[in-house]
């Protein structure tokens, strides 16, 4: 079970995590950087999520609404108009580990796809992928699937030939 505090003294505002101590004066600005423990982080990425336009291609929420550890995802990419993925609604599984938001989240697409960066057979983003190779911490589940839904649309993937719709890993 993880542990966290949020406490005040002599004005400072720290809060303590698994991600570590980060502690701010609030009178005095951005003195130090806080570490923003991973449910606080998880739990504000949800919040976009259900706050999510439509007008993105992307959409994520928790696969398990009960999901206290914020740990399993779904995410959804509308395929981008102009390329074979166009009129198609990829289903995506995301896995927020322990590590996370420090190390990138494991991503499996559920709707057969053919895309560089992501395995034939098992529909498993690689960690080749770039964002996921050059993972920060400032990253989201929200970059992720913008970034998949971005190589869509790169000239080697545009126009490979998709598996038949409504097929599945």
């Amino acid at each position: 079970m993880e542990r966290r505090q949020i406490f005040r003294d002599s004005g400072v505002i720290c809060l303590q995590g698994v991600g570590g101590l980060g502690c701010a004066h609030p009178l005095r600005g951005a003195a130090m950087a806080v570490v923003v423990p991973r449910s606080f982080r998880l739990l504000d990425e949800l919040e976009q999520g259900q706050k999510g336009d439509a007008m993105s291609g992307v959409s994520w929420g928790l696969a398990i609404p009960d999901d206290i550890t914020l740990t399993h995802w779904t995410g959804t990419i509308f395929g981008p108009p102009g390329t074979a993925y166009d009129n198609r609604i990829y289903c995506l599984s995301i896995t927020a580990g322990q590590q996370y938001p420090d190390r990138a989240p494991e991503v499996k697409f559920g709707t057969q796809i053919n895309i560089s960066n992501v395995d034939a057979r098992t529909g498993e983003v690689q960690k080749d992928f770039p964002l996921l190779r050059g993972w920060r911490r400032e990253f989201t589940i929200e970059n992720v699937l913008t970034e998949l839904r971005k190589s869509m649309v790169q000239p080697a993937n545009r126009r490979l030939p998709q598996p038949a719709e409504g097929t599945n890993y």
